[in-house]
C-alpha cells in the first residue's frame, strides 16, 4: 500500500514547501517511494491546477517502469492520465498530468517550448546520476521559472545527493531529508 510508504513521512513538508518556495531538494533513500509517489501528491494536492508533472529519468527503462507503475497505482490505463515519453516511444495524450520522460526529450522540449507552456511541475529524479543534459535542463529550468514562469515547480530528488552544494545553486530552496524505513 504506497501510504505506507517513509516518503509519506513528509508529504505535508514537500507540499508546503513547493507551494510556497517552488523549490525544493529531497534526499530519500531507495524504496522510499519519492519517484511513484511525489508525483501524485502533487497532483492530489492541487498544485499542478491544469498543468502536468514532468518527472526527469536518467535511463528510458525507468521512465517507461514508473509510467506503467503509477498508472496502475491510480488504475487509470496508460497514456491517459499517466505515461510516459523516451526516444521513438511517446504514450501519453493530451490528459496526461504525470509524465515520466528522459532529460534529453526535455531539452528538446525547451528548445520548441522555450517557456514549456502547459507543464506546472519538474522533478529532476535520480539527480546524483548526472548527465550533460540533467545539468542543462536545470539550469534552463531555474532562468525559465526566475524569468518568465514564477509559478513553476522545480524539485530534485536522490538517494545519495550532496544537497548542500545543489542547495547552494538553487538558492531559495529548502532540503528535506527522508531517513525512512526502505
Amino acid at each position: 500500500m504506497p501510504e505506507r510508504l517513509p516518503i509519506y513521512d513528509l508529504e505535508h513538508d514537500i507540499v508546503s514547501t513547493l507551494r510556497t518556495t517552488k523549490r525544493l531538494v529531497l534526499q530519500a533513500p531507495t524504496g522510499s517511494g519519492k519517484s511513484t509517489q511525489v508525483p501524485q501528491m502533487l497532483l492530489k494536492h492541487g498544485l499542478l491546477g491544469s498543468g502536468q508533472v514532468v518527472i526527469l529519468q536518467p535511463r528510458r527503462l525507468a521512465a517507461r517502469l514508473l509510467g506503467a507503475r503509477v498508472a496502475d497505482e491510480l488504475g487509470v490505463k496508460l497514456g491517459r492520465e499517466v505515461g510516459y515519453q523516451v526516444r521513438f516511444d511517446n504514450v501519453t495524450s493530451a490528459g496526461t498530468r504525470i509524465k515520466f520522460e528522459t532529460e534529453g526529450l526535455l531539452l528538446r522540449q525547451l528548445i520548441q517550448d522555450p517557456t514549456l507552456r502547459g507543464v506546472q511541475a519538474l522533478i529532476f529524479d535520480e539527480f546524483h546520476e548526472r548527465h550533460l543534459y540533467g545539468d542543462i535542463t536545470l539550469a534552463r529550468a531555474l532562468d525559465i521559472q526566475e524569468t518568465h514562469r514564477p509559478d513553476l515547480l522545480i524539485a530534485v530528488m536522490s538517494a545519495t545527493l550532496d544537497a548542500g552544494a545543489l542547495e547552494d545553486y538553487l538558492w531559495p530552496c529548502s532540503v528535506l531529508t527522508s531517513h525512512g524505513r526502505t
